[in-house]
C-alpha cells in the first residue's frame, strides 16, 4: 500500500493516524486519463518544470460527503475515483507528497436523521476507507463530522487513517497537532476549527441543556468543546517549531472572513488550508482563489471534491539547514483570481453546450462557434497556466488548482470502494422500503399514468423522447447499482413521492423522466 511518512512525534496521536503520499499509490491499480487543458488548471499538468518539488500538497476542502459527483451531465467534477488517478498520474512529476484538508469530510448534512440515516453512515465509511487509500495525513474537522456522535467519529476518523486535528477543540478522537517528516523535511501540521460559527457561549449553554436542538445540540451530545483559536494555535506552533518543524501547515475549518482576519494578526503559518465550518445541502460552490496573507499562503479548493489545490514546495537550502524556510512566489497566486474567473466561464460554457447538443432548435452553425469559444478559452488557461521563471535564489512555491474530472482516469481500489457501497446501500434499501408505497391520488384528481399512456395520442413526440437520455434515465440507475439509493432515484422516475406517483421501490411504468414530469 502507501508508504507512510517517518512520525518525529505526534502526543496522544492515533496509531496508524498519520499517513503520506510519498511517492505513488503503491499496489493499488488505476486508469490512466488524461490531464490536458480540459481536464485540469494545472500548471504542472502543462508545462513541466524543470525542477523537481522536494514537496508536494494536495490540499482539499469540505468534501462533504461527495465520494462521488452527483448529477447527469459530462464530465462533472468531483469523484475520489479521478483524484486518486490524478494522484497517481503526477507521481514521477510530485516527488514526496503529502495530503491534507479542512472543513467538513465525512457528511452531506450537519444532522444525521431521517431516511438518509443508514446510507449516509455507510457513504462516510466508504469515503474513510476512499481517503485511506488516497493516503490522506491529516484533517481539520467541521460540525458535520460530528454529526454521528463521539464514537461514530472516531471510529471513522481512526478508518481513514488520519489524524483529525484541532487545536482548540476538546472532542473524542481529535489531537492538536502533529509532526511528520515526508521528502525529508519535518512538516507541523496544527488545526483549528469552529464548527459552532462564532456561538462558542451558545454551546456551553447546549451542553447544559438536556436535548438541546439543532447543530448546537448535536456537537453538545458528541461531547465538543470549543476553545479559543488564536491562543491555543499560538502555542502549538510553537512547540512544533520547537521540535524541528520548518513547515508549519494550519488545516482550518472556519468562515473564510474570519479566517483572513485571524491571519492577519498571526502570521506563524507558512501554508493555511481553508474548509467551512459546516455544510449543508449538495449545492457546489464556485472557486475561490488563493491570497498570500503577508508570507503565508492560503489556499481553499472547491466543495464537494470539484477540485483540488495543489502546492509544489522547492526547498533549496543546504542539508541539514534548521529553522523556518522563506517561501517566495514562483507562479500561480499572481494569476490565481484570473484562473479562477476563466475556469468559470469554461464550467459554464461547458454546460450550455452540453445542454445545447440535446436541443433541435440550435443550429448546427451556432452550436460549432460555441465549441469554438470553448477551445479558445481552454488555450487561454493553458497559456495562463504557463510557469513563470524560477526565482535565480532561495525556496519558492507553485500553486495550481486541479479540477477533479471524469477525463483524469479511475483508480481502480477507489472505484470498487465506491461500487461495494452502492451495492450495500441498493441491497437494504430494497428490503428496508419494500413496503413504502406512494399515496393514492385525491379522488377527482388525476394521477401518473407514464409514458405509455400518452404515446396513443402523441406518437411523434414520443419518437423525440425515444432518442432522449430521459428515456434511458432508469437504466443508468440499474447500471451504477443506485436506483434504490434515495440520493439518486427521485430525478430519474415520474411523480417521485407524489399521490398516485413513485417511491424508491414502486416504479413500474413511470419508470425514467417520463412527459408528466414536465406536462
Amino acid at each position: 500500500m502507501i508508504p507512510r511518512p517517518r512520525r518525529v512525534s505526534a502526543p496522544s496521536l492515533l496509531l496508524g493516524a498519520l499517513v503520506a503520499l510519498s511517492g505513488a499509490l503503491a499496489a493499488a491499480s488505476c486508469g490512466t486519463g488524461s490531464t490536458d487543458g480540459a481536464a485540469a488548471t494545472s500548471a504542472s499538468a502543462t508545462a513541466p518544470v524543470a525542477e523537481k518539488p522536494t514537496l508536494r500538497l494536495y490540499l482539499l476542502s469540505t468534501v462533504a460527503g461527495a465520494v462521488v459527483p452527483c448529477g447527469c451531465s459530462k464530465d462533472q467534477l468531483g469523484g475520489a475515483d479521478h483524484f486518486a488517478a490524478y494522484v497517481a498520474a503526477q507521481r514521477e512529476k510530485a516527488g514526496a507528497q503529502l495530503l491534507l484538508g479542512a472543513g467538513p469530510l465525512l457528511f452531506q448534512e450537519p444532522l444525521l436523521e431521517g431516511d438518509l440515516k443508514q446510507q449516509n453512515e455507510w457513504k462516510a465509511e466508504a469515503l474513510a476507507d476512499a481517503m485511506k487509500s488516497l493516503g490522506l495525513a491529516a484533517w481539520a474537522p467541521g460540525a458535520n463530522d460530528f454529526s454521528g456522535g463521539a464514537d461514530m467519529f472516531a471510529a471513522l476518523a481512526a478508518r481513514s487513517g488520519a489524524a483529525f486535528v484541532g487545536a482548540n477543540l476538546d472532542a473524542k478522537g481529535v489531537v492538536p497537532s502533529a509532526i511528520v517528516e515526508v521528502g525529508g523535511v519535518k512538516v507541523g501540521i496544527v488545526g483549528l476549527s469552529d464548527p459552532t460559527e462564532g456561538q462558542p457561549d451558545a454551546l456551553e449553554k447546549a451542553h447544559a441543556a438536556e436535548g438541546a436542538p439543532g447543530v448546537l445540540g448535536m456537537l453538545a451530545k458528541a461531547k465538543v468543546r470549543v476553545k479559543p483559536a488564536l491562543p491555543a494555535l499560538e502555542k502549538e506552533v510553537a512547540a512544533l517549531r520547537e521540535k524541528g518543524a520548518r513547515l508549519v501547515i494550519g488545516l482550518v475549518a472556519m468562515p473564510r472572513g474570519e479566517a483572513l482576519r485571524l491571519f492577519d494578526q498571526y502570521t506563524g503559518l507558512d501554508v493555511v488550508v481553508l474548509g467551512k465550518a459546516k455544510e449543508k445541502g449538495d449545492g457546489n460552490d464556485a472557486p475561490k482563489p488563493a491570497v498570500l496573507v503577508g508570507s503565508t499562503v492560503v489556499v481553499e479548493a472547491s466543495n464537494h471534491l470539484q477540485s483540488a489545490a495543489v502546492l509544489d514546495l522547492f526547498l533549496r537550502e543546504p542539508a541539514g539547514s534548521t529553522g523556518r524556510v522563506a517561501l517566495a512566489d514562483g507562479g500561480g497566486i499572481s494569476k490565481a483570481e484570473e484562473l479562477v474567473s476563466l475556469a468559470m466561464r469554461i464550467r459554464d460554457l461547458e454546460t450550455r453546450i452540453q445542454s445545447w447538443e440535446m436541443d433541435r432548435k440550435i443550429a448546427p452553425a451556432d452550436l460549432a462557434a460555441r465549441k469554438a469559444d470553448l477551445e479558445t478559452l481552454r488555450r487561454e488557461r493553458i497559456s495562463l497556466e504557463a510557469d513563470a521563471p524560477a526565482p535565480a535564489s532561495g525556496s519558492y512555491f507553485r500553486y495550481s488548482l486541479v479540477e477533479v474530472r471524469e477525463s483524469l482516469g479511475e483508480d481502480a481500489t477507489v472505484a470498487a470502494n465506491v461500487l461495494g457501497f452502492r451495492k450495500r446501500v441498493n441491497e437494504h434499501n430494497k428490503v428496508a422500503f419494500a413496503d413504502r408505497k406512494p399515496e393514492p391520488a385525491p379522488e377527482g384528481t388525476a394521477r401518473f399514468l407514464g409514458v405509455e399512456a400518452c404515446t396513443s395520442c402523441h406518437r411523434e413526440e414520443r419518437l423525440v423522447w425515444d432518442k432522449t437520455a430521459h428515456a434511458r434515465a432508469y437504466p443508468t440507475l440499474v447500471a451504477q447499482h443506485v436506483e434504490y439509493n434515495l440520493e439518486c432515484v427521485s430525478c430519474h422516475v415520474t411523480g417521485y413521492d407524489l399521490p398516485g406517483g413513485s417511491t424508491v421501490t414502486h416504479v413500474k411504468g413511470l419508470e425514467n423522466v417520463g412527459c408528466e414530469v414536465c406536462h
